[in-house]
């Protein structure tokens, strides 16, 4: 059955260079990257489970594990203790961030030489190249990826899965397919047709939401989310109804940024003078975070879309955790508020906590519209933004130390 036409929908064309050349996107993913990285350093490591974890914490969790250990039951965020039960013979290594960090500095070295511009992930082995134009200097895209891959291989050690396909969204997806160490090439104008089948889950930007969502619709799989129309979609997904339509169609308009330039993230980081557990000195190190970035985005006339925590404890072991702030927002309460929830995401071991790292990834304009019909809720984020908008004043006048929020003042 033939997929309904969107009413009142304008589906966007994939970006092309020059208004007829599409874009060519390799995608290179080094599956389980900080296990594939140790076993570089330990050749005895390879073909037995491996995990990383800090042994030597009484609450350790799971940072990677091998497919080994995948297949054996382990998972990421896993207690070390359950995930041995599961895997008994498995060696069990620290994280080492630096040593992921520096080998995602030579797999950028690498790309490097075939397009200024590349994207790279933080430490998670993923690499976006955009080789549109250059088939003349290296040939056919799929023999370019290849080329990568043998020269990563060499010089590495490493073997990436890669993807060719024309945006960051599609190539990426064809990675997922194929790892550990696959290939796949998605030619222009095939997007919708690869991704039809696939499961939902293996799109990249769906949230975790959406799927618990699309399921309680019975909708699993690609096709069958693609056979709404935009109208359809925004009843129960609302503001996210757009990006769900367009990532189902394998529609992505992002560019591969430059080398060495990421996106625009706004960050701000508390170092505790002494490691803590206590709620009261985390909500206040949250909320000081919160107002540093706020100011920086009034600055810029920006807003937070989406922000996310890093939570490092005294043994080492970082924990991640993101949520979307909604309606975008750069007023300093309504961000502390998301940024709380996600802190007691993120906050889930009794070890104590030696940092916290807040983040605004890739802030966007302020919503601009106005609510036709306003609610309580906007009536009291409109008190909030005056509120701010007199303390950036006062500071202006004064200094930043001229006005406190009584959270942010140490308990006497």
């Amino acid at each position: 059955m033939n997929a309904p036409a969107a009413s009142s929908a304008v589906i966007r064309k994939p970006s092309r260079i020059g208004g007829d050349r599409p874009r060519t996107v390799v995608h290179l993913d080094v599956a389980d990257f900080a296990v594939a990285v140790e076993r570089m350093a330990d050749g005895h490591l390879r073909d037995r489970p491996v995990i990383i974890a800090p042994e030597q914490a009484s609450r350790a969790l799971v940072f990677d594990m091998s497919e080994e250990a995948y297949q054996g039951g382990v998972r990421k965020g896993m207690p070390l203790r359950q995930a041995l039960r599961c895997c008994r013979d498995a060696a069990i290594l620290p994280p080492r961030p630096e040593r992921y960090e520096r080998v995602m500095a030579d797999l950028f070295r690498e790309a490097l030489s075939y397009s200024p511009l590349i994207e790279t992930g933080e430490t998670d082995g993923h690499l976006f190249i955009d080789i549109t134009g250059t088939h003349r200097l290296f040939g056919a895209p799929a023999d370019v990826a290849r080329r990568m891959r043998h020269r990563i291989n060499a010089r590495l050690g490493l073997t990436p899965a890669w993807s060719v396909a024309p945006n960051k969204l599609v190539s990426k997806a064809a990675t997922r397919v194929v790892k550990p160490t696959g290939e796949y090439v998605v030619n222009p104008g095939d997007e919708s047709a690869f991704l039809s089948p696939l499961p939902v889950g293996l799109l990249p930007g769906i949230e975790r939401e959406d799927l618990v969502r699309l399921k309680e619709f019975n909708l699993v799989v690609v096709r069958q989310v693609a056979a709404l129309t935009l109208d359809q979609l925004s009843v129960p997904f609302g503001r996210r109804a757009g990006v769900i339509f367009d990532a189902v169609r394998g529609i992505d308009l992002s560019p591969v940024l430059p080398a060495g330039r990421k996106p625009l993230h706004i960050a701000a980081e508390h170092v505790f003078g002494e490691d803590t557990n206590d709620v009261a000195a985390m909500e206040r190190a949250v909320y000081g975070l919160a107002e540093k970035i706020g100011l920086e985005l009034r600055q810029r006339g920006r807003a937070a879309r989406t922000l996310a925590l890093m939570l490092e404890h005294a043994d080492g072991l970082r924990r991640f955790r993101q949520l979307a702030v909604r309606p975008p927002s750069g007023n300093d309460i309504t961000l502390f508020e998301t940024a709380r929830a996600v802190l007691y995401l993120a906050w889930t071991r009794r070890v104590r906590v030696r940092r916290i790292r807040l983040t605004c990834l890739k802030p966007v304009l302020p919503p601009s519209q106005m609510e036709l019909f306003p609610t309580a809720s906007a009536a009291v984020e409109q008190k909030r933004d005056s509120l701010i908008r007199a303390m950036d004043h006062i500071r202006r006048c004064f200094g930043h130390d001229g006005i406190f929020m009584g959270r942010t003042l140490a308990a006497s």
